[in-house]
């Protein structure tokens, strides 16, 4: 076989060795949703696992990543414990060294500092090294979602095929609730003692008096000897 042949074959080999590498190393994805028949994301394929929620924040995690997702519409607890552990969460992340990574924020942060954090503690893992984190949220299907990651380019990846779908109704603001119900009370108040000032309740005492044949006053005093006195 002259060297010619052997440098063909040999460059084919080489090609062939490549493209195998390539296909062991590179990462593929997988859709699933981040609330039921709603916002959705690719995550890294055959390796994500769930790992529940705490107190309706859910949370994922991969062979060096974390997910981490809360919906305050999807919470049905009155006092939002997991909305305080994700804004927790999202203030750790942002004393991280900010960057701009194809156009989205990325913060940068050690491992541990994630991990220090409590809606963690159902997760056995033992991350270390640097994190790549991006937050993103949504007004309008009011999702709020992390991703940390040590490989940036995944983290990006994972950000950029974020699908959003709102499924849940509007609530009512509660403090819009609490000050409509305030103005009502006020007005009731109002119109309660706006009645009282323009009332004779003289009059009205005359006038059943007349009517009924019985002095109120000597009726007040012999009802009160059996029950003591009356606030009227």
């Amino acid at each position: 076989m002259d060297n010619k042949k052997i440098i063909i074959i040999g460059i084919i080999i080489l090609i062939i060795a490549g493209i195998i590498l390539v296909m062991l190393t590179s990462v593929h994805y997988e859709k699933i949703d981040i609330t039921p028949n709603g916002t959705t994301i690719e995550v890294p394929a055959n390796q994500t696992k769930y790992n529940g929620d705490v107190q309706s924040a859910k949370i994922w995690n991969w062979n060096n990543g974390i997910l981490v997702t809360y919906n305050n519409h999807e919470d049905k607890n009155l006092i939002k414990v997991s909305e305080l552990g994700y804004n927790t969460l999202n203030n750790v992340v942002k004393n991280g060294e900010k960057q701009n990574i194809d156009g989205l924020t990325c913060y940068v942060i050690n491992a541990d500092q994630l991990l220090e954090i409590h809606i963690f503690d159902i997760i056995k893992v033992n991350y270390n090294g640097k994190f790549y984190c991006i937050p993103l949220s949504n007004e309008t299907t009011h999702d709020n979602i992390m991703i940390c990651c040590n490989d940036k380019d995944m983290a990006v990846h994972m950000a950029k095929s974020v699908k959003y779908k709102n499924v849940f109704p509007e609530k009512n603001d509660l403090n819009n609730t609490l000050t409509t119900m305030k103005n009502i009370t006020g007005d009731l108040q109002s119109k309660a003692n706006k009645y009282t000032n323009n009332t004779n309740l003289s009059n009205i005492k005359s006038t059943v008096e007349e009517e009924t044949g019985v002095n109120l006053d000597n009726a007040k005093s012999k009802i009160e000897q059996y029950t003591g006195k009356l606030p009227i």
